[in-house]
């Protein structure tokens, strides 16, 4: 079906007034909106389906989200056969369930309310949110309230005008296979004029901060280690919820710890979908925190804290060796909240040798050794934190999950919520930093430390952006020749090895051997691996027009006085590597 054939359905009665005119508009005009507003259907990757809000097969709107909730609602269906809702004669506990929770992005609200319509009208009992929720509490509620699935309406750091849509199984876990793929049948054998808008409001169940505090709760007793709660009381702390959800949490989170030194930047607390303040709401970037950092210089703050807008990702920024506030990376971040979570268990004796971490391919390799130093497994799964809740759903019973994360800002701690979740980090990382000025250091020097245990690692990350038909087009041409002509050298190191995801499989370059690697599922990536231990992985996007390359260099350290002309040297190289890849 060509792009005008699939534009010209929505012109039928199916559609509001307003769709219709803007599609007939579009046609007139011969507008190059219409081209990019429906030349394919929005698919799940890794953070499930996002896109931008307007009118089409490849935006988010109405029918768009209708059409993927009624693809679930049938799904759940097929799933649960003996939880149906319709009938006198059901129980609570035999009803399928379904739990949503929406950011502050424009639409939201609105969207949330109308999945639930869809999920109702299919006689399925919703537990909606009364406001805005942070996604990892959406993950905790489907768990905590036994539900069948989960659904939330967020973007991410996503610019404003995006929107998405994640779902969610019933161990609180974003969609895996085989699970991802059947929704994904279901939503593409329903048309636009199956879905069932007309909800019935009598099977939604609001809920709110009642399950803020169970949450909350939940955080604070698998994140916290002092008992004593050593140095919480001598901790400056500066907060930002970058105008995102977490504006409803981590305030109420951090004083119920015992944190008495919270200062909130005031301007960015104010939730809003435009993010006014910040040209981007993501706390990768330096740029997102710079308010937070002003107002950390002015009361002497220790440790700078902010979320992306829907509440699974954080950033944080502490004192470097020359007393600067510097944002922390994400891989450095995870490494020592990892680090100081084994050691704490080891100090418990709860460290048996059946315990394991999490990671991703794209992150950092100091994970592999942190575990095995303290004598736990660390498992590898594909970019997004879904592939970590599946790790844990592989082996329970038989394995302890101790924690995970991921490079792109994102970590958990304990099983409780199955997505990355700032609330649990944040009370973590805020603990090491009070347990590091009651030490006479800071959390920067605790990280050196850890370097000159394992290893002085130094991560950057290089997002090559092609927008519309033409750009993903080109970044599929960019793969194909990373394919065909793999890089021989880098930085003045031999490529050893090199991993394609796509095809699993691993060559040996020096021998021309070539393995079979089938213990994770396929995915468009490659990496790259040199002799003295560098390591470039080159990844498109799931959920952006973009193609990300993440490098990872690595040198010995001493001591912290070699830190910066190390540091300075792994920059160096990284530098030298993107040359030879001409970025």
């Amino acid at each position: 079906m060509t792009t005008l054939e699939k534009a010209k359905l929505w012109l039928s009665d199916t559609f509001d007034a307003e769709t219709r005119a803007t599609v007939q508009n579009w046609i007139d005009t011969n507008s190059p909106e219409l081209e990019d507003s429906f030349y394919r259907e929005l698919e799940f990757g890794t953070g499930g389906m996002r896109g931008i809000m307007g009118v089409g097969t490849n935006r988010l709107n109405k029918y768009t989200l209708g059409q993927a909730t009624q693809g679930l609602a049938n799904y759940l269906h097929q799933q649960f056969p003996g939880e149906e809702t319709e009938g006198s004669a059901k129980t609570e506990s035999s009803q399928i369930k379904v739990a949503i929770a929406y950011d502050v992005r424009n639409n939201s609200k609105e969207f949330g309310k109308m999945c639930a319509d869809v999920l109702t009208a299919n006689g399925i009992k919703v537990l909606l949110f009364k406001e805005h929720r942070p996604t990892p509490e959406l993950s905790f509620t489907v768990r905590d309230k036994k539900c069948n699935a989960g659904i939330v309406l967020t973007a991410s750091h996503n610019p404003p005008e995006y929107n998405g849509y994640k779902v969610y199984w019933n161990d609180g876990a974003q969609i895996v296979p085989p699970n991802d793929e059947n929704i994904i049948k279901e939503v593409y054998a329903t048309k636009f004029e199956d879905v069932k808008f007309n909800g019935n409001d009598d099977l939604i169940e609001w809920i709110g901060e009642e399950q803020d505090d169970v949450y909350i709760d939940r955080c604070i007793a698998e994140s916290l280690y002092q008992k004593d709660k050593i140095g919480y009381d001598n901790l400056n702390i500066v907060f930002t919820s970058i105008h995102g959800t977490t504006y409803t949490t981590i305030p109420k989170a951090l004083a119920k710890a015992g944190f008495t030194k919270v200062d909130l930047v005031k301007e960015q607390m104010i939730p809003s979908g435009n993010f006014p303040t910040v040209e981007s709401p993501n706390p990768e970037e330096p740029k997102a925190l710079s308010m937070a950092v002003d107002l950390a210089n002015i009361t002497n703050g220790d440790i700078v804290i902010g979320c992306d807008p829907d509440g699974d990702r954080l950033g944080i920024a502490v004192r470097n060796l020359d007393g600067e506030i510097q944002l922390l990376n994400g891989n450095q971040t995870n490494m020592i909240l990892t680090y100081y979570i084994l050691d704490q268990w080891k100090k418990a004796g709860k460290i048996t040798g059946k315990e394991f971490i999490g990671s991703t391919i794209v992150t950092s390799d100091c994970f592999f050794d942190v575990a095995e130093k303290f004598g736990v497994d660390c498992k590898v799964g594909l970019t997004g934190f879904k592939w970590i809740g599946k790790m844990i759903r592989d082996v329970e019973g038989k394995e302890k999950f101790i924690c995970g994360g991921e490079e792109s800002f994102g970590f958990m701690t304990g099983d409780f919520v199955r997505d990355k979740d700032s609330c649990g980090s944040i009370l973590l990382a805020c603990e090491i930093a009070a347990w590091c000025k009651a030490n006479g250091k800071t959390m920067y020097q605790y990280m050196i430390d850890i370097y000159k245990e394992i290893g002085m690692y130094q991560e950057a990350l290089v997002n090559v952006v092609r927008k519309g038909r033409t750009g993903a087009e080109e970044i599929a041409q960019m793969m194909v020749d990373f394919r065909e002509n793999p890089v021989k050298e880098l930085a003045g190191s031999k490529v050893l090895e090199v991993k394609d995801f796509q095809e699993q499989t691993c060559l040996n370059v020096i021998t021309g051997e070539r393995k079979v690697m089938n213990d994770i599922p396929k995915s468009n990536v490659l990496i790259y691996y040199t002799e003295d231990g560098t390591k470039v992985c080159i990844r498109p996007s799931g959920t952006e027009p973009k193609i990300k390359f993440y490098f990872s260099v690595k040198d010995k350290i001493e001591n912290e006085a070699d830190f910066k002309a190390k540091q300075a040297s792994l920059e160096q190289k990284i530098n030298e590597v993107k040359k030879d890849l001409k970025l």
